[in-house]
Order: structure tokens, then C-alpha cells, then sequence
């Protein structure tokens, strides 16, 4: 062995602190020659397993150890100054008791421990001592503490307490030196300790990064951790360049005054021996009931019993003739799939997944159809695991379950994401609560937010690093070598401008890097025993996960389920409802006819916001060509949606195949049963197992290993399985040259097929949404809006689907709307739970105050009837803004005048004080017993409905707009730029959202909604703006060449035209602004008159003298004509005049100024 091991060393998985990745520091231990090696992360377990898997493949010994806070006191006292509460302490695993004990250490830590980091303490490390070595640690640790504040007997007492718990020989001081004067003084403190407590001592280089000249990067990473600048003096920082990977030699230079102490890595390494090789399955019980004897014999039958659950649809599908495979083969295929799964000891997984399904299901909690592999299988079929018929789509069982899978079957089930929480609970509480945990997950930093992140720490501007980021493209799996290598322009940055050359050598040597901890969307592991038994516990905000990822959790054996939270099916059940409350029909999904002309013209029209999977605008276009016309149609369309098909022209073929622009040739009969549903196009892996299977003789086991090494294009798998395909081929009958044509075809569609089994079960619910969507608009788009109410982009885009779909979205109103978005007979009413400021207690309040005492009738009521602790000023001004109240304004406003409406509402916004305090006053009456004569307020009128209100100048439509917006975080009864649609178009100017192709040119038209100010690194000013007009929003750049000629154009509420180059990144689309005029000076330049209608009478000399005031207040250079209406004459005569000597500034100011003096219509362009 060599003459010294790293005993102390920090990899990505010390987030934002180690730089070491665990595959370049193993590497360089096999360069180094170094027998063995030591991963320490702090306070944390998180990188054992793949260390421990990475280092046996490379013929190293992996130390498993932990840089652990040890509090000073009891680590349950949560108090104390940052910083000052812990000190470090190196544990390392020298057998499997002390690996438990490691586990149970560090999970207590963050369980029980955790103040700002997660500490354990002397208590519960001498509960938990046996199998563990430690290390005195840095100059962190609780000895160097002390010797540095020259406490030399305090130092002393600290050592012999670890010797005490550890044990004499377990218990090393620890050395380092990277040239920083306060090590020299624990080093010369050190020794003089271990002879006098007969302690051995050990050098570390407490290792941070792999090489010398990654101290840089490391101190980038540091920075981004901490949120510094690198030229901030006063940050943390890692003095010197000396916390890397030091060859033997390096640390005998350091150390040859202390043989002792080398030798002791080499010593400890020896000691260490933990060995985490081998899968074993660790399943949970599951109790069968009686008279059952073992899970396998409940498993049969429950899948048996199933079976005769779905039989009478098999029946009645034979009727009609539409049963594919005659009801004998479902039974072949059941009693096949029993048997493989009992065989290979999956009886009692498939039981616990049965089991909390049925528990879903019972409690009305939406279960999604199924997803992955596991769709292909007939017993989770009768089980209803999913519910999707494998046979009827001829999916296969063995892509889910076979022989040749050593792993455990992985059935990811989708809920109801509203209700996924009582699911887990039910699993919680039927399995022990400490057997249950939700699943840890890495954030690493890509390839632009790398760049971003190390940009904002180096101190560049936004600009400066938007402008390289935006270089990068953003492609799967892309990264800052790939993007070099394919843009030319990044690499001619980098070799011309220093700081972007600085920027990207940090970026590389950090992308990839582990960036952050985060719960798994919907991991969740069942153990047999408490999770601690097996695994480490993480908690963050109240939420204890694993330590270990889905893969090392299942690398350990470990049941990991996935619990998906599916909005679709919330969607889909509230639509139901929404169905039935309208109309009293009750709707099955599992009963919707998959033949339905609606659907599917909804489908061929592009029409599919709000539809799963089928939502994005490349994929409405790929739709409008496809003219989808049978479900096999839609789960090919859903597979060959991908990145992959689509840079190939697969989906191309398909469609030209389909629609019979391009024929349709099989190289073999044998090949039509299996590619005629694709038309002749291998879209799915289980086609390429089905031509394996049917042509070479493989089984559907040696099919499924074919399909992942075809999938992963794993070379030295590929020509052995190569040989064997044509050897099989050519036995059954086919000739060579046709055997060899067929598998390159599989080889070039393998890598893009897509498992159909997973394909089926999305195309079923996106069937099932567009099936609603087409028959069920209103309702369906009810529950969508509320499903999307936080969401103002998706809000803003739905409302643009209802005007296309017809269905007219009326305002939230306090006596009409409920929490959620609801259909009423003349559309869908908007929801007081969507009203920005109004919480779901406020809202509550307002309804039970509806049922208790019936319909409000005034503010004032209102205010006297609801909790005004949760209905308060807030509250009650945010509803008045949405236009909540307009319902209160009389018949006028009811009816739609506006006029009436703006100045009742802005009534209403002054008298809230007022009525808060009528409210409360009559709230204390009530609870006193006193009641005011005749029961009545006297600000209320004899007929107990109308309230006295303040008298405040009317809203202008723009003011009402604007607090439309600020309530609803939208427009919703108009927008400001609506009385300028009919100019813009006739301009060329589009609506935001019909953006959806890059171009070089594009020009918009709305409103500014937002405007951050920025600067360059030069000082130079930018900005970014969101402009929006009704249908969508979109973000525009506005660089300092543009900013100095137009960001005074641009504050927030202007109306104006914005040109520039559009670009387009996965459906977000931005504007790089390169011109910005007023929306009134296009209206200008297109030399139309503004046109202002009046009628005779009432046009007279007092309207037109109002005219001539307004007129004057906005000069310009807009002409201006009259048109006059002469009601007397039958028909009626209008007479046109121009009015030569006014000259005007067309504005929404003007217009709603004309508005007041002629009334709404009357103003228009042309």
C-alpha cells in the first residue's frame, strides 16, 4: 500500500463547497496509484453509494466517512449565534456496525439537530461510537478551536473527551497544512497533546478540489453559495491554492517531521473495510388476509377476481365485434403473467400498489390510466394498477417484466394532485411512519445557468453574460463543449474578449456540479423497517427525505414508488362535475367512446390549449397536418413528438404515409401486422422486440435486451445481438440481404422509439380532456381556469380559447361567483379564489355570509354579514377593482353601461372605510344583544338595499383597466389596446400570441406591464420590459443602443409598437428591440382622421363647444372629422365634415375625453 491515503475529502456533494466530481477525484486516485480513498462530505451521507460504486469499479477502496458539527451542548437547544453552535469532527466507517452508526448519526443531525447545519452531539455520537474512527478535523474542529485561542488545557479536554467516546486507538489528531499561520499554531499545539493522552496522530489535506489550478473555480463555486461577488473583501474564502488532491510525495514534503502521522492514513485505511456490493430487495410486508397462506396465493386471486371484473367489457366489445383477441387469450395471457410475476417473488409489490390504488379509488381520489412500461401488462390491467387493455393495443408484457430484468418492476402511478398527499399518508400510516420518506434529488448546475451563475459572481452585467448564455443552445442534454464546438460565434467570444474567455474556463471546470438538495417530485420509499435501518434521513422545511437519490435508493434494494401529482386528472374530474351540476349527466371516463367526431376535429384544428401533451404550438401545428382520425393516430403522434423523430423527418413520414403522399413498402409480409398501425414507421421499442420476436426467434425476454442495447447504442452488446438477428432471420426464412436491410431499419428507428405502452396510457388522457373540451367547452374550461388561476400567462391564454371556443367568461361577482371558476347558463363565471389578496378564508367568509343570510345587497351588508378579519380593506378593495361588486350597481350597469359602472365602482373604493366601520359597529351591536331602530342601518334606504355612497369623480376606463389588472392580474372586460385592433391589423402589427416562429423582424402592439432597469458592465442603461396586449405577453430586450433612442417610450402603462428580432426558445418567446413608436403616432402616420360620430339632436352647440375643449387639450398632428347623424330624415341622413383647423394627438386619454363629451362608440380611426 502507498505511504499515505486521503482521509479527509469534500466532492460536489458538500454543496457549494467541494468542487471535487466523484469520477475525475477517483480517476486521479488510479493515476496516483492510491489504494484507497476517503469521501467526507459535511454533515451529510449524500454521495456514499456512487462514491462506493465508482471506487470498487476502479479497483480502490472506498473509506466512507462524514465531516460531521458536533454541537456545543445538547443539539436539540436550537439557540445561539450562527457559526458558533458547532465545530467539526471527521467520523469514518470502519466496518458495517460503524456504516450503521454513520447513517443513524447524520440522520439524527438534520432530524433532531439541525440549527443552521446539521449537528449531532458527544451524547449521541458515544450511543452510536461502535465501527467508528475520528478525526480531530480543521481548523473548525472543537481541539484546533481551542488551540487557536491559545487554550491549551481546553484543547486537551476536548481530545480526551473524543478518546473517551472513541476509544484510544479510534480517536486520531489531524494535521493539515495548506499555508495558513493558524494551522502552524494547532500543528505545534498537536503533538504535545497526543503523547500526553497517548493519542496517535494523522495528516489530512482536507481536500476541496482535485488539481492546484482549481482553486479559482472553487472560489467562483464558494461565491455562488453565498451569494458574493469575488472582489467582496469580506466574504468566505479558502486562503491559498493548497486544498487539493496532493500526491503521497507532496505530503511527505508537508510531513516528513511526522512519519508517524503518514503512516497513520495508510494504518486507518487498512482498518476500514465496508463493502456495499450486491442488490438485496428489502420489500415490506404485506399482511394477507385469511384464508390465504402467502402473498402469492392473495395475488393470484386478486388478479383473478379482477379479471371477472372486466370480463363483461370484453363480452360486450365481442358483440359488437370489435374484440381484437378472443377472451381465451386474455386468459392465456393472465395466467402467463401470474405466473412470471410469482416466479420472480413480485406477488407482494404488485399487492402493496394494488392495495393504496384501491384505496385511492375507494375515497373518490382520481387514479390516472397508467404510465411507463408497466401499461403493457395485463394484471395490472385487472388489478385496475391502469387502465389501459394491452391486448386490445398490442402491448407488450416483457417490456415491463422478464427474466432477463434483474430489477424491481417499476409501476409509477399518477393522482389526483390536489388529493396525492392523503395517498402518501395512507401509505405512512399502514407502514410506520419511520418506514416512509420521500426521496432526496440533485439540482446541477447547466450548462446557461452555469454560465448566468458564474457570470453574476465574476461581477459582468446582465447584458455581458445574457449575451453569452443566449449562444448556448437549448437542447437536450447540451453542453459548453457542444455548444463551442457548434457555434462558431461563443468560440470567437471566448477567444477575443478576456473576461467571456474567464467566464467560460470557470463555467466548464463547474457545469455539472451539484448545485442544490430537493424532494423528489414523487419519489417515495416503503421500507420494512425503519429508514434509518438501511439509508440516512434529510430534512429540509419540515420534510424528511432519504439522503440518497431514486437510484441509490433502489441500488440498496429499497421499495421506491412514484407518486405523481397529476394536474390533468384534477382537471378531469372537475370537469366531470362541472358536467354534472350543469346538466345532471354523469360522465364515465372509462365509458367515453374513443371514436368520437368531436374529439378528433378538435384535435385536427390545432385546437389543444389545455389539452395533456398536445398543449405546445409545435405541437397544434404537427396536429393541424396530422388531421389525427383514430386513437392509434394519437399515441403515435404523442411517441414521435420528440426531440429525436423530429430532427430525423420521422414525423414527416408518418404524415405524408398517412396521408398517402408517400407509399408505403414492407421489405418483408412479416413486417406489415406490426408496422401497419405506424404506417409502415417504427415509432415504438416494443415494435422493434415484436420484429426481434417474430422474424429472429428471440424470445420477448432477449427482445427487451436488444431494445436497450439498440436504445443505448451500446456497441459491444450490438454486433453479438446483430449476429444473432440475422442468424434467426435468415433460419425462419428470410433472405440475407433482407435480414441485414431490417436491422439497420431497426437500428436507425431504435434510437427513437418510444416505449407505446407509456404513449397509450398519456394518449388516453389526452383523448379523454380533448373529449370534454370538444362536447363540454364551459365546463371544461371551468375547471381549467381554475386549475391555472395563479398562473396570469395561462389565465390570460385560456380566456383567448373561450372567445374561439365561443363561451363567454363573465367577472367575478360576490353574489354570483363561488371559490373556483363555475358554468353558469350564459358562460363561465370568474372566481373569487382567482381575485388577487383574496384568501381562500375570505372567501369562505363571503359565502357562508351568502347562505346565512342570502343575497348581498350592499356593501354595507356585506361588511355587517362576513368575518372582517379576513374580509378586510385589502380584501374588500380588491373585489371592488375586479369588479366583484358591479352586480350592486342597478340595472345600468348590469346592462353594460360603462359610464355608470366606473362611477358606482369608484363610489364603492372610497365608501370601503366607511362600511369596514358600519360593519364592525353593527357586528359589536349584535353581539351586545342592541339592535338599531327597525333593524336597519340608518345608512341604508327605506328599502333596506341601497347604501348612501361618497361623491368621488367617476373611474376613466382606463383607471377601471387598470385596477381590473392589478385585481385579477389581467384584463378581463377589455384591454387599453382593443380600440386600436382594427388599425394595428390593418398595419401588419399581430397579436402577442400568435408569435410562435423565430423571425427577424416582428413587430407587437400593447400595453408596458412591467420594466426592469438594468446596466451593462460599461455603466451603459438597458432594459427588460414585458409588453402584453389581451392575448398573451411577451419579453422584450431593450439594449443601450435602443435604450438611449426609445426607454423613454417605455415606462409601465404606455401603449406602444415594439419591432425587432423574434426569437423563440421552447415555447418562450422573447423580442430583442430594435424599434419602439407610440401606439397613436402608427394611428398618426397612418394618416386616417379620427372619425367622431354625433347625433341631431342631441349634437348641440354645447356638445360641439365640449368638443372644441378636448381638442384643445391634446394638440397634434392628428386630423380630425365629424360625422353627423340627422335623425329627422327617413332613412337618416349623416353628413361627414373635416374639421381642417383641428389638429390633434391621438391617445387613450383623448379618446376616453371624447367618450365622455359623445358616449362610448363614438370615437373611431378611418
Amino acid at each position: 500500500m502507498a505511504d499515505f491515503v486521503h482521509l479527509h475529502l469534500h466532492t460536489e456533494y458538500s454543496l457549494l463547497d467541494g468542487a471535487c466530481r466523484i469520477g475525475e477525484m477517483l480517476d486521479e486516485a488510479v493515476r496516483l496509484e492510491m489504494p484507497a480513498v476517503a469521501v467526507t462530505e459535511h454533515g451529510n451521507l449524500f454521495s456514499a453509494v456512487k462514491f462506493h460504486d465508482e471506487a470498487r469499479k476502479r479497483g480502490i477502496k472506498p473509506i466512507i466517512g462524514c465531516e460531521v458539527y458536533v454541537a456545543n451542548g445538547d443539539r436539540r437547544n436550537h439557540s445561539g449565534t450562527p457559526g458558533e453552535t458547532a465545530n467539526h469532527l471527521v467520523l469514518l466507517a470502519s466496518d458495517m456496525a460503524g456504516y450503521h452508526n454513520l447513517i443513524k448519526l447524520v440522520s439524527a443531525g438534520y432530524t433532531e439537530g439541525f440549527y443552521y447545519k446539521p449537528r449531532i452531539d458527544k451524547e449521541l455520537l458515544a450511543d452510536h461510537a461502535d465501527g467508528i474512527i475520528g478525526l480531530s478535523s480543521c481548523l473548525k474542529g472543537e481541539v484546533a478551536t481551542h488551540l487557536c485561542r491559545d487554550q491549551a488545557s481546553r484543547a486537551r479536554e476536548a481530545a480526551a473527551s473524543f478518546r473517551d467516546i472513541l476509544g484510544a486507538n479510534n480517536f486520531f489528531l489531524e494535521m493539515q497544512y495548506q499555508g495558513i499561520d493558524d494551522q502552524q499554531v494547532v500543528n505545534r499545539g498537536l503533538p504535545p497533546i497526543a503523547a500526553d493522552l497517548g493519542l496517535p496522530l494523522v495528516c489530512t489535506n482536507d481536500v476541496h478540489y482535485l488539481r492546484q489550478g482549481d482553486h479559482h473555480p472553487h472560489d467562483v463555486l464558494l461565491c455562488i453559495g453565498t451569494g458574493k461577488n469575488v472582489d467582496d473583501e469580506k466574504r468566505l474564502r479558502y486562503h491559498g491554492d493548497q486544498f487539493y488532491l496532493k500526491t503521497p510525495a507532496e505530503m511527505a514534503a508537508v510531513f516528513g517531521d511526522f512519519p508517524e502521522a503518514l503512516r497513520n492514513t495508510v494504518a486507518i485505511a487498512e482498518r476500514c473495510d465496508v463493502d456495499l456490493s450486491g442488490t438485496v430487495h428489502r420489500l415490506p410486508n404485506f399482511d394477507v388476509p385469511a384464508p390465504f397462506e402467502s402473498p402469492e396465493d392473495y395475488f393470484a386471486s386478486v388478479a383473478r377476481d379482477g379479471f371477472d371484473e372486466r370480463r363483461p367489457r370484453l363480452q360486450a366489445l365481442r358483440e359488437r365485434g370489435a374484440l381484437r383477441h378472443d377472451v381465451e387469450q386474455y386468459e392465456r395471457r393472465l395466467t402467463y403473467e401470474i405466473e412470471m410475476i410469482r416466479k420472480m417473488g413480485y406477488a407482494g409489490y404488485f399487492l402493496i400498489v394494488w392495495d393504496f390504488i384501491r384505496y385511492a379509488r375507494e375515497r373518490g381520489i382520481p387514479v390516472g390510466p397508467g404510465r411507463g412500461s408497466a401499461a403493457g401488462s395485463l394484471v395490472a390491467y385487472c388489478m385496475r394498477i391502469t387502465d389501459v387493455d394491452p391486448l386490445e393495443l398490442d402491448l407488450i408484457f416483457e417490456r415491463f417484466l422478464n427474466p432477463e430484468r434483474v430489477s424491481l418492476p417499476d409501476i409509477d402511478i399518477d393522482f389526483c394532485e390536489r388529493r396525492r398527499g392523503e395517498v402518501i399518508e395512507y401509505v405512512t400510516r399502514k407502514y410506520g411512519r419511520e418506514n416512509v420518506a420521500q426521496i432526496i434529488t440533485f439540482g446541477t448546475m447547466k450548462a446557461r445557468a452555469v454560465v448566468r451563475d458564474v457570470g453574476r459572481t465574476l461581477g459582468m452585467s446582465y447584458a455581458e453574460v445574457d449575451r453569452v448564455a443566449k449562444q448556448i443552445p437549448q437542447t437536450l442534454d447540451m453542453t459548453l463543449a457542444k455548444a463551442l464546438a457548434e457555434n462558431p460565434a461563443l468560440g470567437e467570444m471566448q477567444r477575443t474578449t478576456p473576461q467571456v474567455q474567464e467566464l467560460l474556463d470557470v463555467a466548464q471546470r463547474l457545469e455539472g456540479v451539484t448545485r442544490h438538495a430537493s424532494v423528489h417530485a414523487a419519489g417515495v420509499v416503503i421500507a420494512p423497517a425503519p429508514i434509518t435501518e438501511f439509508a440516512p434521513l434529510y430534512k429540509k422545511d419540515d420534510i424528511v427525505t432519504t439522503q440518497w437519490a431514486m437510484n441509490e435508493v433502489e441500488r440498496i434494494g429499497l421499495l421506491k414508488m412514484d407518486f405523481l401529482g397529476l394536474s390533468t386528472l384534477t382537471l378531469l374530474h372537475d370537469a366531470v362535475d362541472h358536467i354534472r351540476r350543469s346538466t345532471g349527466e354523469t360522465i364515465r371516463l372509462d365509458g367515453i367512446p374513443l371514436d368520437d367526431e368531436k374529439a378528433y376535429r378538435l384535435f385536427g384544428s390545432g385546437q389543444t390549449l389545455g389539452i395533456f401533451q398536445f398543449e405546445s404550438s409545435g405541437m397544434r401545428e404537427t396536429l393541424r397536418k396530422a388531421k389525427p382520425q383514430r386513437f392509434e393516430d394519437l399515441i403515435a403522434l404523442n411517441a414521435l413528438y420528440r426531440p429525436g423523430p423530429l430532427g430525423a423527418g420521422v414525423i414527416d413520414t408518418f404524415i405524408d404515409r398517412k396521408d398517402g403522399k408517400e407509399e408505403i413498402e414492407y421489405d418483408t409480409p412479416k413486417l406489415e401486422p406490426i408496422l401497419h398501425g405506424t404506417y409502415g414507421v417504427i415509432a415504438y421499442q416494443e415494435q422493434v422486440m415484436r420484429i426481434a420476436s417474430d422474424l429472429a426467434g428471440f424470445t420477448m425476454g432477449e427482445a427487451d435486451v436488444l431494445r436497450k442495447a439498440m436504445g443505448k447504442k451500446i456497441a459491444s452488446v450490438m454486433e453479438a445481438q446483430r449476429e444473432k438477428f440475422l442468424t434467426g432471420a435468415v433460419e425462419r426464412g428470410l433472405a440475407t440481404e433482407v435480414a441485414r436491410k431490417i436491422w439497420d431499419l431497426m437500428e436507425y428507428f431504435a434510437g427513437y422509439g418510444f416505449n407505446k405502452s407509456h404513449s397509450a396510457a398519456y394518449a388516453l388522457l389526452a383523448y379523454q380532456t380533448a373529449y370534454l373540451k370538444a362536447n363540454h367547452p364551459a365546463c371544461f374550461m371551468a375547471a381549467l381556469l381554475t386549475i391555472e388561476r395563479q398562473n396570469t400567462d395561462k389565465v390570460a391564454l385560456y380566456l383567448g380559447e373561450c372567445r374561439d371556443l365561443g363561451v363567454s367568461v363573465l367577472p367575478p361577482d360576490v353574489n354570483e361567483s363561488e371559490w373556483a371558476f363555475t358554468v353558469t347558463p350564459a358562460g363561465v363565471r370568474f372566481g373569487l379564489g382567482a381575485i388577487k389578496n383574496v384568501g381562500d378564508g375570505a372567501v369562505e367568509s363571503i359565502l357562508a355570509a351568502r347562505r346565512e343570510s342570502g343575497r348581498l345587497t350592499s356593501l354595507n351588508r356585506l361588511c355587517e354579514d362576513v368575518d372582517l378579519r379576513l374580509v378586510n380593506k385589502r380584501v374588500l378593495e380588491s373585489l371592488v377593482k375586479a369588479g366583484a361588486f358591479d352586480g350592486l350597481c342597478g340595472d345600468d350597469a348590469a346592462s353594460g353601461n360603462g359610464t355608470h359602472r366606473r362611477r358606482r365602482s369608484a363610489q364603492l373604493l372610497a365608501a370601503v372605510d366607511g362600511a369596514i366601520e358600519h360593519g364592525s359597529r353593527r357586528q359589536r351591536n349584535r353581539d351586545r344583544g342592541q339592535h338599531e331602530l327597525f333593524g336597519e342601518s340608518e345608512a341604508l334606504q327605506a328599502d333596506g338595499t341601497a347604501m348612501r355612497l361618497p361623491d368621488v369623480p367617476s373611474w376613466t376606463e382606463g383607471e377601471q383597466l387598470a385596477f381590473e389588472k392589478e385585481a385579477l392580474g389581467l384584463y378581463l372586460s377589455g384591454h387599453p389596446i382593443d380600440r386600436f385592433r382594427r388599425e394595428l391589423d390593418r398595419a401588419g402589427v399581430r397579436a402577442i400570441e400568435a408569435l410562435d416562429q423565430p423571425a427577424a423582424s416582428a413587430t407587437v402592439a400593447g400595453i408596458v406591464s412591467q420594466r426592469r432597469d438594468l446596466k451593462t458592465k460599461k455603466g451603459d442603461p438597458m432594459a427588460v420590459v414585458t409588453v402584453e396586449d389581451r392575448g398573451g405577453r411577451l419579453e422584450a430586450v431593450v439594449f443601450p443602443e435602443a435604450f438611449r433612442k426609445y426607454g423613454r417610450l417605455l415606462d409601465v402603462d404606455a401603449l406602444v409598437t415594439v419591432n425587432g428580432k423574434l426569437e423563440i426558445d421552447e415555447d418562450a418567446a422573447r423580442l430583442i428591440v430594435s424599434e419602439v413608436r407610440p401606439v397613436d403616432a402608427l394611428l398618426s402616420a397612418a394618416g386616417r382622421p379620427l372619425a367622431i360620430r354625433l347625433t341631431a339632436p342631441p349634437a348641440d352647440r354645447a356638445t360641439l363647444e365640449a368638443l372644441r375643449s378636448v381638442f384643445g387639450r391634446h394638440p397634434g398632428n392628428g386630423r380630425v372629422a365629424l360625422e353627423i347623424e340627422l335623425r329627422g330624415q327617413s332613412p337618416p341622413l349623416r353628413v361627414r365634415a373635416r374639421l381642417n383647423r383641428v389638429r390633434v394627438q391621438p391617445s387613450d386619454r383623448l379618446a376616453e375625453d371624447v367618450e365622455k363629451v359623445c358616449g362610448k362608440g363614438a370615437l373611431s380611426w378611418g
